[in-house]
């Protein structure tokens, strides 16, 4: 026997009122023990049959590894642009992620992770003890292996039967796993904040950089979030982040992770934080959303938003960029306009102006930056391809394509301009401020934009030939009407630049597309591969001729106004602008990039009074373009074998006499003087002139009043070396837009459809 003293019985009395106190924690920390115990040494936790059930199966428990994944939207230059995700998590080998990071976990987490069995009873017993001794739960027992298991498959309840699920299961991960993937599945499962599971996700997030990047200090800060990531996350505050960084380092220096001179120099640094992760999502949204709508449609949700998604898109970022700041301009200075005429005056309604923009490459279709309005945060509604709305005067270029497909020629006399066209509401005669004579050539009457030349080319060509040649193109179900040559059928943004692309791509319609490849991140299996199948719409010869015909739109037509703002490349167009100044349009390209916009009210109203496409859709454009193109060389339309170039009379469309080099003709002040006719048109081989012009003799020839096309632009001169265009025009630039003159009476399709 030994005598007990006063001081051990005064210890004794202590301690059973701490456990009196206490009962329940410590009963529950010596039964985990006595469970651990039994698992480490006979094997045969199986005999807890309430602890067992629901417990996965063994098929289940190998895939704890498996975790959700971020799906990663690559820009076509293929580096990292969006994340798309449930949990913002990305997959790393442990080969990947920095040594120190790895021993700063294992030292704040589970010291002894590489001596114990999955549960560590030495811990659990020492935790208890300190428990008892702190009157509270100031330490915790789990190892890294019971985290992940808790982790991966049960709650954070907590109760004493959840503990023991724990211990099986951590001893049941240690007998199927090694200690080093164990160790990296719990690297990439635990949540570290501010939406970021796994290291990689968390060092990129927070540091931007790579994990395998990562230095003591920065190991440190995020070894020490796990304990409670919605307190220490740097970006929730970033001193209570370093002041439990700096137990982290005074726990790896107590186990010589870390000497003491990199202890008191991590101790000194101050955290520099960078998202490398997420720095982007300010840009391209609407590009984003309708990616993820095709992923969704094509994988499902859960494979899109957990199956760690590699989608490799076909967005150039700075080009985006761009195309988002000048929607921004133009809407800004349309509505500074507004402001000046209605005196500074509130606006009637708070319906906001919008915009939108289209850009893609005419060769494969490939989409380069998309907006789909001013602001993605307050109307995710996609206008770009989304929003049906009329083209107006965009849409005549598909009119005269099916005349050219039909055998008529750029030199083609349209006559009868005073006609009546006969509709369900009777005679119907366009109004058309820009061409006082009855006839002009097709060339003259797509630069000058006129509505009767356009209708009466509709109705020579037949409105079903006309409807089926636009769908060819990719427009999609149009009207059967005569109107259609003025624009009245709705159209998105999208098709409508897709179809213009087919002229910049000798005559090849190239669906558009927002996604090169989508690739599994785990395997590297490639899922999907976009389809570079082409399909013929028009011949190489009315593509090129068309597009010397929209070369004068934007040299001497309605968008001269592009070339004004600073863009030179050789290129062609369309202005289009609806009823009561609705909607405007400019639909442009270059031979690599064709671009749209459009801008307009989501419930049409009047942009402002006498507002052409001109004046407000172009400017748009041609800032946008001399950006998206300023590393472009000039390159010129390639002119087929199909088309020859012919010197033709300008009023009479055919081969010239030595008069028609002499005319006499009445200049802008009604006096006589000596002009050259002849210019160079194109035509489609088999189809150019073979008589000789009827109508010069050494006339006097009044070329404003007979014919309305003495400013018709010489067409793009050939470079026969190789057998390019350039895209230069013998006229000089309209006076600020001629859309801009006073209107003439209208009939009833006049008032409905304008340019």
């Amino acid at each position: 026997m030994y005598k007990v003293t006063p001081r051990m019985a005064n210890l004794r009395r202590r301690m059973e009122v701490t456990i009196r106190a206490h009962h329940d924690l410590f009963v529950a920390a010596v039964v985990t023990a006595a469970v651990a115990v039994v698992a480490v040494i006979s094997g045969s936790v199986w005999l807890v049959h309430d602890v067992m059930t629901g417990l996965p199966t063994a098929s289940e428990l190998s895939g704890v590894g498996s975790m959700a994944q971020a799906t990663t939207l690559y820009d076509a230059k293929s580096r990292p642009a969006f994340t798309i995700f449930q949990e913002q998590r990305i997959d790393a080998p442990l080969s990947a992620i920095s040594p120190h990071l790895v021993h700063a976990i294992v030292a704040i987490e589970d010291q002894r992770f590489y001596d114990h069995g999955g549960v560590d009873v030495v811990r659990i017993v020492a935790a208890a003890l300190n428990n008892v001794r702190a009157r509270r739960a100031a330490q915790g027992g789990s190892t890294l292996t019971q985290q992940l298991a808790r982790q991966s498959f049960l709650t954070t309840d907590k109760t004493f039967r959840r503990k023991l699920k724990e211990a099986v299961l951590a001893w049941r991960l240690e007998r199927q796993f090694t200690k080093d993937q164990i160790l990296e599945m719990y690297l990439n499962k635990m949540y570290f904040g501010d939406g970021l599971y796994g290291v990689e996700a968390a060092s990129l997030g927070f540091f931007g950089k790579h994990a395998r990047d990562l230095d003591v200090p920065e190991s440190a800060l995020l070894a020490g979030l796990v304990k409670s990531p919605s307190t220490y996350a740097p970006t929730v505050s970033l001193e209570r982040a370093i002041a439990r960084r700096r137990v982290v380092l005074q726990t790896m220096r107590d186990s010589r992770a870390i000497d003491r001179a990199t202890y008191d120099s991590a101790l000194r640094s101050r955290p520099r934080l960078a998202d490398a992760l997420r720095p982007e999502e300010g840009y391209g949204q609407y590009f984003k959303e309708e990616v993820r709508k095709q992923l969704v449609q094509r994988f499902g949700w859960e494979r899109v938003y957990q199956g760690g998604l590699k989608v490799y898109t076909t967005l150039d970022l700075e080009m985006q960029k761009a195309a988002e700041r000048e929607v921004e301009r133009a809407l800004a200075d349309i509505e500074q306009r507004q402001a000046k005429r209605r005196g500074n005056r509130p606006a009637a309604t708070s319906d906001p102006l919008q915009g939108a923009l289209i850009a893609m490459d005419p060769l494969d279709g490939e989409v380069r930056a998309m907006v789909g309005g001013r602001d993605f945060d307050r109307s995710r509604f996609n206008r770009a391809t989304q929003a049906k709305r009329q083209a107006g005067s965009a849409f005549k270029p598909f009119v005269y394509a099916t005349a050219l497909e039909q055998g008529f020629t750029p030199a083609t006399l349209i006559s009868g301009l005073s006609t009546p066209i006969a509709t369900v509401q009777g005679q119907w005669v366009p109004a058309d401020e820009h061409v006082a004579s009855d006839a002009i050539t097709m060339r003259a009457a797509l630069r000058t934009s006129s509505n009767r030349a356009a209708v009466q080319m509709l109705q020579q060509v037949g409105i079903p030939t006309a409807v089926r040649y636009a769908q060819r193109l990719g427009i999609g179900d149009l009207p059967a009407v005569p109107s259609l040559a003025l624009g009245s059928g709705e159209v998105t943004l999208l098709s409508m630049t897709s179809a213009f692309s087919v002229f910049a791509n000798q005559g090849m319609v190239a669906p558009p597309s927002l996604i090169r490849r989508v690739e599994d991140a785990s395997s590297g299996e490639v899922l999907y591969t976009a389809s570079t199948q082409k399909e013929r719409a028009i011949s190489e010869a009315t593509a090129f001729i068309m597009t010397s015909m929209m070369s004068d739109v934007i040299n001497a037509g309605t968008g001269w106004q592009a070339r004004q703002v600073g863009f030179t490349l050789p290129a062609a167009g369309k202005t289009g602008t609806t009823n009561d100044y609705h909607d405007v349009w400019f639909v442009g390209f270059t031979p690599h990039l064709v671009a749209g916009v459009w801008i307009g009210y989501d419930q049409p109203r009047t942009i402002i009074g006498n507002g052409y496409a001109g004046d407000l859709a172009v400017p748009l454009w041609g800032r946008f373009m001399a950006m998206a193109t300023r590393n472009d060389a000039p390159d010129r339309f390639r002119m087929p074998s199909t088309v020859v170039p012919v010197t033709i009379c300008r009023l009479s469309g055919q081969l010239p006499n030595d008069s028609c080099r002499g005319a006499v003709v009445l200049n802008g002040d009604g006096e006589p003087t000596n002009q050259s006719m002849v210019y160079t048109e194109y035509f489609a081989r088999g189809t150019e002139p073979n008589a000789f012009c009827p109508l010069h003799g050494g006339i006097l020839v009044n070329t404003v009043a007979t014919s309305g096309d003495a400013a018709d632009a010489t067409p793009l001169p050939v470079d026969r070396q190789r057998n390019t265009v350039t895209s230069t025009a013998d006229s000089p630039p309209l006076p600020p837009s001629p859309e801009s003159a006073a209107e003439k009476k209208r009939g009833f399709w006049g008032r409905i459809f304008r340019r």
